[in-house]
């Protein structure tokens, strides 16, 4: 269980980060939605101890993490969105070295490194250079070294990123397997992902937690209100256009309304997305 309170972090050019971010995440897969630039790579960073936020309180499973930074590391395991490798050292090598910087002992990590090594689809080139992997080969190798040590609470910054279909919906699966027992929290702007993934949500928009809830709660607010439709509103109805999609070459728009909005829309089902680019709207035009 995690919990953080009036969270702010401003860097020296100026730029206000996270403002005034509190919230409260239980045990499993806990999504952190926002556009680029919302600030979660900040608040990852933060909950990760590799940056002090400005003030605010921060504890996990007891754990004070601005007093004690150290406790946590030992029980955490972290993907950052861009990550770095020695440049002569193989897969295995490269998680052997890394599972001593995590403290485990030589028989536990051989083990687990065998294992995560099949979970991750790497076996094959496990005593290749790490520099030489493709970004989707990268991409898994930072998901292997990440669950080393057997972490109580994984923080993913963009774990899909790289990844082709098959290989996503691998590690769909393992997230799925592991968040059972451990509190994972995946920061994306995939909102595809969060939405099949988590059971619960927090929205992030210029520092800001908008809303944060299960994703059922989430949509609640725009039940009733989203249509689809082939036709642009006009510019001055105040119907709110909240995405827009083609489909062999024809539009499809998904409209905010009280009311039907254009003569051919269809009242349809809300989902996250929807109330992603609602507050995005609505963000943009305060």
């Amino acid at each position: 269980m995690l919990t953080i309170k009036n969270i702010n972090k401003k860097y020296a050019d100026g730029t206000h980060a996270l403002k005034d971010v509190s919230l409260h995440f239980p045990t499993g897969m806990i999504g952190l939605l926002g556009p680029n630039g919302a600030g979660k790579s900040s608040l990852m960073r933060t909950l990760a101890c590799l940056q002090t936020p400005d003030d605010g309180q921060m504890n996990f499973d007891g754990i004070d993490i601005r007093k004690s930074p150290d406790e946590l590391r030992k029980v955490l395991g972290y993907l950052p969105q861009y990550f770095g490798v020695y440049p002569h050292m193989s897969c295995q090598a490269l998680l052997e070295h890394m599972a001593i910087l995590k403290g485990v002992d030589q028989a536990t990590s051989s083990k687990q490194i065998v294992s995560l090594l099949a979970l991750t689809n790497l076996t094959d080139v496990a005593h290749k250079k790490v520099a030489t992997f493709s970004g989707g080969m990268r991409q898994r190798f930072g998901i292997a070294q990440a669950l080393l040590g057997d972490p109580k609470i994984i923080i993913m910054d963009e774990p899909t990123a790289g990844l082709d279909p098959v290989e996503r919906e691998r590690l769909h699966g393992l997230l799925v397997a592991i968040s059972k027992e451990k509190l994972v929290i995946l920061s994306t702007h995939i909102v595809e992902d969060i939405e099949n993934l988590c059971h619960h949500v927090a929205l992030l928009i210029k520092g800001e937690v908008i809303d944060s809830a299960d994703v059922k709660t989430l949509i609640a607010p725009l039940e009733g209100c989203i249509w689809q439709t082939h036709i642009e509103p006009e510019p001055d109805s105040g119907i709110k256009v909240l995405s827009k999609s083609y489909r062999f070459g024809e539009p499809s728009l998904r409209l905010y309304s009280k009311t039907k909005p254009t003569p051919d829309a269809t009242l349809v089902e809300t989902n996250l997305q929807d109330r992603y680019f609602f507050e995005l709207l609505a963000k943009e035009q305060s």
